[in-house]
Order: C-alpha cells, then structure tokens, then sequence
C-alpha cells in the first residue's frame, strides 16, 4: 500500500497557537458503608473554574446529560436511582432553556446491596461539560469501585481499562491509516491568524465592553433631551454661577456636581454587580422568568413614555433629599446630584434599568462600564456649560419637542421589550415568536413610530403641531427607510431558500434558522458531507479542495459562523463552488457499526471507548489535530493529502475568515494533483 498522508502530525499541531486539549474535570471514587449489607457507591467530580457538568435529568435538545451506566451481576444490586446534588438550576445562554448544572465539585450516589463484600465494580460515567465560550464533546469515563474487604479499600482514582486495540491499528479501521503512514505535508505553512482562540475571545469581550459603553454613552444624551432632565441644565449651571463667589468657584462646584452625578449611576452599577455577582448576574439575565418580567416592565416603561401614566419615585424620598440638597459645602452638592437622579427617575429609570440588563448579558464589570458612560454623558453639559455660561443662550427652549424624545423612546423600549419575550418563546419552546412574528412585530413598530413623527399619531402629553420640523422629518423618513429594511429580512436567498438575515438586528431578532420555514439539512442549503471518506471521494472526483468542518448540534459558536459569516456573498460564493464541506459533528450520538466501536488511548494516556459517531470525530480531531474545541476549520488539498494553511477557529471577522479560505484555495491550485494515492483510505 503506498504511503497515505491524510492530516498534519502531531508536531506540527503545537505550533498552532489556539490549539489547546480541555480536560476540565476529574473523577474519584469510593464507597460508603450504610448497613451490614447497603452501601452507597460514591463518585465525586472536581470541575475546573468557569466549567459545569450537567445534571441527570436534561430537556430534549440541550446537553448531553450525566449518566451512569452500571454492570449488574452476581456482586451486587442497584437500589433506587442515582442521587445528585441540589446543584444550580436556570437558563443556560448557551442551549437556550432552563438546565440544571453543577460548578466546582458535585457528587453522585448509588445505593446498593453488596452481594460479595470482596468484589470489583465497573460502571461508567457518560457526560458533558461545558463554559460560557464553549462546550467539549460528549465523554465516557469508566469507574472502580472496590468493595470494603478488597485489598484496595482506599478510595481510588478512577481506573482505565487496556485498550483491546493499538492506537495505530483502531486508528487503521476508523480512517484508514496509521500514525506511521502520517508524513509532514511538502507545502510551506502559512498562518493566515497567528493569534490564539483566547486572544480572539478577549478581543471579543473588549469589543462588548466598548459598544456597552458606546451605547449607554448614546443613551446618556439621549436622556438629557427629555423633559425630567433637560431644564434642569441651564436652571443648575445659574445657580452655581449666581450662588459663587466667583466664576472658578461655580465651575468648580458645577465640575463636582458633575463628579456627583458619575459617582451615584456607578456606584448603582456596582451595588448590583455586587449583590448578585458577576456571574450570577448573568445568569439572571438569561432566566426564563426573568426575561418574561423584564418584557412586561419594558412594555409599561414605554406606555410611560407615551404619557398614559407617570412612574415616579415616592415623593418623600425627593423631599428629604433636597432638605439635604440646602447643605452647603461639596456633601450639599452631592445631594443635588441626587435630586436629580431621583426627580428624573421617570425618564432615566427606564434607560438605565435597560441598560443594567443589557450589561448583565455580558457580565463582569460591565454593569459599572455601562453606568459610567451612562452618566458621562448626563454629566458632562453641567461641566461644560458652567466653564463657558455663554452656550446656554445656543440651546432649544423647553418645549412640545422633549415629550417628543420620550415618545421616540417608548417606541425604542417596545421593540427591544420583544427581545425579551424571543428569549422566553425559545427557552419556553412555545415556537409563537419565531423570525416572522417577529419581523411583523418590529416593522408595525417602526412604521407607527414613522407616522408619529410625521404628526399622524398623537399622544396624550404632544402639543398641538403648527408646523414638522426639518430635523422631525428626516428622523421619519431614517425610521421609515428602518421599516423597509425589516421588510427586507422576508426575502428568500435563493442560494440557502431561507430568509435573509438582517445584520443590524443580530442578537435581537431570533436566528433565520428558527423560523416556519422548514430546516435545512445543512447550513445555509449549502451541499455538505457528514461521512469523511463518502466527501474525500467527492472531493477527488470533482478535484475541489476540501474544507473539514469540526462541529457540534450543540455549538453556539458554529451556529454564530454559519448564520452570520457564511451567508456572506463572497464566502458563501467560496464555500459554495470552490470547496467540498464535510462536517463532522463531535455530539453525534447515533452510534457505529458494532466492528467500529474500539476502545482507543488517547493523547493523556486514557482509554475511550468509541460508541457514536460523535465519539469518532472528537477523537479524531484530538489525536490528528490536539485541540477538542469546536468549530474548527481546515482545509485540505483535493486528495486529503495535504492541510493547505493553518486551520482556525472561530473567526467572526468575515474578512479574515474570506482570506484564511481564499489562501487555502490559491495553495490547492498550485499543488500537484495525486501527490499521495487516497485510495486505501476510501476503502
């Protein structure tokens, strides 16, 4: 048999940044004596940080949930069923439905009667683990329990059982090859991204920050235009000019007042970051029930806003902050900084309240990031215009057009409180605001919002129109161009026969893919392989490059690429016609012909059994490519023979990603056809 290069050797795996091997979580056993004759087998599972293994008990469609599989015979017998922790139970960001986890350490308990105080027990562990950035494939770990009179009473680390076959000769009947027929690939390497999925990923959450703090910065302006804070500016800046013995000292009360007003909106960030904690802050976010509350006060803030009632803050807290507000001296300023947090609560409650939430969605600091830009914003007129008195005569006079904002705003609180209910239809599985309700619910929005402003609609606090505006009308022509746009999302992209995705609402509106129309068997229409050597020998027939698609069911990130970064023409264009997709799905569970299901070592020196499909492709992404994260991109010359360029990762940036494949396809073109034969392989 001629020698067959199928992928790279492990050496050159190490020198890809991202390339990482997870092994977040560690199994010990022991067991515990409960009578003469019961006993609990006790296994205990130590979970790395900002990892969670999954309960026993899982929803269809999400995670893999903990089983444990025990061998009965004469040595004992199971009574009742496996005991698990309380543990943590809420929605998961990640699958999108309420899932019960465990973090840092659990324990699971099975009762039984010991038949035969000096046997061994054998049992298996089936599990998930995932984070917030990703989830590793399903895993089988075998356990031993030794029986109190075994001379092995002490607990014991989890056992692994001898492989019934080398590495080299199941890797032989998985994929046709051995790891003596691997040889280095004869084309120069190029990295097209030489940085590390971490890095990405701090890239990302750098990014997150910023556009948190843009839009709460943009939120702040927006505030000072409604009639709750607006008058106040020119009526504050007076009084700390008049009430000042001179002009630095009322720039420099005005400057601390300012300071004030950032210092009260921070620290509220940080109070509930605190309280709740980061992460639980996060979690919250993402419950069921929290974004079903959350739509409801939305939809009031905005029946607020257009003037059907007033949500205030009891008049007894005002009052005895401004008696405190007549203090003199920098703690008499901050107090009036306070007053106004209070007086404007009205207006600033509902955008700040928004804003919290939003921030939560992200974690961390970003509450207390979202606040500062927040009151930056609300803050800095009162500086400015104290160190220069003179611009208060450029501003509007108070009028009808400040009901107007709040108005505009009502309308922006209702479409984003539809966000909310989304999140709640998906985890719920109600399958009642999928992307066409949806769509029709925005675009009903946005055109009331766009007749309003034409003077159409009224409302009760709207004063009489003698005249629109300029500035009112080009709003209304912006918004109604938006509705437009939102109709555009039910166009059919012929190419995938799904609607076309709006990326301006992405992260709002649900998924293309979570619509009536009925899903696809691959992502985008595109025509894909979900059996390697069935796409090799497509590819080595139609002479197209190959491009392996490590991917999982349950894989948010792979979902984020294929609906966001594929569909681009120029990439889907590449993908479409210039390469042969075969996506291998890591979770699979479907399981292999019984001649392929092979207990296998793996790169740390365990032993796995290969059941499923799943199990097949996560070993052979670990063993051929070191690293069990998903997605994972590579791409390969016509013959399988050759990794073209340095496989990635997840790439959002479709730029990088369009050059990453237009580099592989320009590598392809110049490599000699039939380099290595395959044909031992596609067997």
């Amino acid at each position: 048999m001629k020698k067959i290069f199928f992928l790279l050797i492990f050496t050159f795996s190490t020198l890809l940044g991202f390339s990482q091997i997870f092994n977040p979580i560690k199994w010990k056993t022991n067991v515990e004596k409960i009578s003469d004759t019961e006993y609990f087998l006790v296994t205990t599972a130590s979970i790395e940080d900002t990892w969670h293994l999954y309960g026993q008990d899982v929803p269809k469609g999400g995670p893999r949930p903990t089983i444990f599989h025990y061998t009965d015979n004469e040595n004992y017998s199971l009574i009742d069923k496996t005991i698990e922790e309380k543990g943590i139970t809420e929605f998961d960001n990640t699958f999108k439905m309420v899932i019960k986890y465990f973090e840092k350490k659990t324990v699971f308990k099975q009762k039984i009667k010991l038949l035969n105080a000096t046997a061994v027990i054998k049992a298996e562990v089936e599990f998930m683990v995932c984070n917030d950035e990703r989830c590793l494939p399903p895993n089988v770990k075998e356990l031993t329990f030794y029986a109190p009179d075994n001379k092995k009473v002490e607990s014991s680390t989890t056992k692994t059982v001898k492989a019934d076959l080398s590495n080299e000769e199941a890797n032989k009947i998985l994929y046709g090859l051995t790891t003596q027929e691997i040889q280095q690939p004869t084309a120069d390497i190029n990295t097209i991204s030489g940085e590390s999925n971490t890095n990405v990923q701090k890239k990302n959450d750098s990014s997150s920050l910023f556009s948190i703090f843009l839009i709460a910065f943009l939120s702040g302006f927006a505030a000072l235009l409604t009639p709750c804070v607006f008058p106040m500016i020119p009526m504050t800046v007076s009084y700390f000019t008049k009430q000042s013995k001179n002009r630095s000292v009322g720039i420099r009360n005005a400057i601390i007042y300012g300071i004030s007003i950032i210092a009260i909106y921070v620290f509220l960030g940080y109070i509930i970051t605190i309280i709740f904690g980061a992460d639980s802050l996060n979690r919250l976010s993402t419950n069921l029930w929290f974004n079903v509350i959350f739509f409801i006060i939305l939809v009031a803030f905005a029946f607020s806003f257009f003037g059907f009632y007033e949500l205030t803050l009891p008049s007894s807290w005002s009052t005895k902050i401004d008696d405190q507000a007549d203090r003199s001296g920098i703690l008499g300023i901050f107090f009036m900084a306070l007053a106004l947090a209070v007086v404007s609560f009205s207006c600033t409650g509902p955008i700040v309240g928004t804003l919290l939430v939003e921030a939560a969605s992200t974690g961390g600091l970003a509450p207390v990031l979202g606040m500062l830009g927040f009151s930056l914003a609300i803050a800095l007129p009162f500086a400015l215009f104290a160190a220069f008195p003179g611009w208060l005569n450029s501003l509007p006079k108070s009028g009808g057009w400040m009901n107007t904002v709040k108005v505009v705003l009502g309308f922006l609180e209702l479409a984003l409180a539809f966000k909310f209910l989304s999140n709640a239809d998906m985890v719920a599985h109600w399958n009642l605001l999928k992307i066409e309700p949806f769509l029709i619910i925005w675009i009903l929005i946005f055109a009331s919002l766009a007749l309003y402003l034409f003077g159409k609609i009224k409302f009760p606090h709207d004063s009489p129109l003698q005249k629109i505006s300029g500035l009112r009308i080009t709003t209304g022509v912006l918004v109604a161009a938006f509705a437009i746009y939102l109709a555009s999302g039910f166009r059919i992209n012929e190419k995938t026969n799904t609607f076309t995705p709006l990326s301006l609402l992405s992260g709002l509106a649900p998924p293309v893919g979570y619509s009536f129309i009925h899903p696809k068997e691959c992502p985008n229409n595109l025509t894909c392989f979900k059996d390697l050597k069935e796409g090799l020998a497509f590819a080595k027939k139609e002479n197209k490059p190959v491009m392996l698609d490590f991917t999982g069911y349950a894989c948010v990130n792979c979902r984020k690429m294929e609906e966001h970064v594929w569909p681009i023409k120029e990439v889907d264009d590449v993908l479409r016609n210039d390469y042969v997709l075969i996506s291998l799905y890591v979770d699979d569970k479907k399981e292999l012909p019984k001649e392929e299901q092979l207990t296998v070592t793996r790169i740390n020196g365990e032993t796995r059994t290969l059941k499923t499909y799943g199990n097949k492709w996560s070993h052979f992404q670990t063993i051929f490519f070191k690293t069990n994260t998903q997605p994972y991109y590579a791409l390969l010359n016509a013959d399988g023979t050759q990794i073209l360029n340095n496989p990635v990762g997840y790439t959002p940036n479709s730029d990088e990603y369009l050059n990453w494949l237009l580099d592989g396809k320009k590598k392809s073109e110049n490599t000699l056809d039939n380099l290595f034969n395959t044909s031992d392989l596609l067997k």
